[in-house]
């Protein structure tokens, strides 16, 4: 029997040798050379942990409260289009898992299963990621992209099927070399400015969990994972999302107890040094 897997780099391996090509391209790809995508998993990993010893870490506690929901841990299933190119019971599969794991699915609008179907399948907490795509009088409007990238897998995989056709992705697919989550230049103190008056949420390249961790020490109330998830998916259906939830908050966990954190009020942003701290320590 193969060995299970033990991280998010080996599920991704074996969804890559369980999904047709085509499917596999969908999830993983982003624009062009990658940059964006690879940076948002990078830059954790020029963020390291200032641990702390001789703390009372016997039991450490990682439940919180978003929107007055109760959840196990700070990890959400981030909106993910078209389950079931990774598995036939897509989206059903994967909020059963995250029901059992006390967490919630934000269901994608698009789902390859209806709403109706999936808040049928469990019962648990539900919520929805939603365009509105009707006239309205505009409060806000969202500029995030006006002109969107390359995919380049996926033009490959469609040579030859249909032509003069524009495809426009979001999130790491839409800008080729745009800045991560988390740099700088996003100016973190608004997270700070809004003074817990609405919960902040990071989402993009959460690969351990070390990075939940480093993302709450830098002022996110929780995170959401959308590829781990989906890779989990394509490996063992509903068993493999669980597999790869429960690894996170297992990571997570252990990065608190070194941290010397018994609960996540004492994760704070003296636990993390970044590039930018290295470099103004140097000045």
């Amino acid at each position: 029997m193969a060995a299970k897997p033990v991280s998010v780099a080996e599920f991704q391996e074996l969804a890559r040798q369980a999904l047709p090509k085509m499917n596999y391209d969908f999830y993983t790809a982003a624009a062009e050379d990658l940059y964006t995508l690879k940076e948002n998993e990078e830059a954790f990993h020029r963020i390291t942990l200032i641990p702390r010893v001789l703390q009372d870490v016997s039991r450490v506690d990682m439940a919180t409260t978003i929107l007055g929901y109760p959840f196990s841990a700070p990890i959400l299933i981030a909106p993910t289009a078209m389950h079931k190119l990774a598995h036939h019971r897509g989206e059903l599969a994967t909020a059963r898992a995250a029901a059992t794991c006390k967490t919630i699915m934000v269901l994608s609008m698009s789902s390859t299963y209806s709403i109706e179907e999936v808040a049928a399948s469990c019962n648990a907490v539900r919520f929805f990621q939603l365009y509105v795509i009707i006239a309205r009088v505009i409060v806000v409007l969202n500029m995030g992209s006006l002109i969107t990238g390359m995919t380049i897998p996926k033009l490959k995989n469609l040579e030859g099927l249909i032509s003069n056709e524009v495809f426009s992705e979001k999130g790491s697919k839409v800008e080729a070399y745009a800045n991560s989550t988390h740099d700088p230049s996003f100016c973190w103190k608004v997270v700070h400015a809004v003074g817990g008056k609405v919960p902040v949420l990071l989402d993009g390249g959460i690969r351990r969990g070390t990075d939940v961790f480093k993302a709450l020490a830098l002022g996110a109330q929780a995170v959401l994972v959308g590829r781990p998830v989906i890779y989990g998916l394509a490996v063992k259906g509903e068993d493999g999302v669980r597999e790869v939830m429960q690894m996170l908050k297992d990571e997570l966990e252990l990065t608190m107890a070194l941290s010397g954190c018994p609960s996540l009020k004492h994760i704070s942003r003296n636990h993390v040094r970044t590039q930018q701290d290295r470099l103004q320590s140097m000045l």
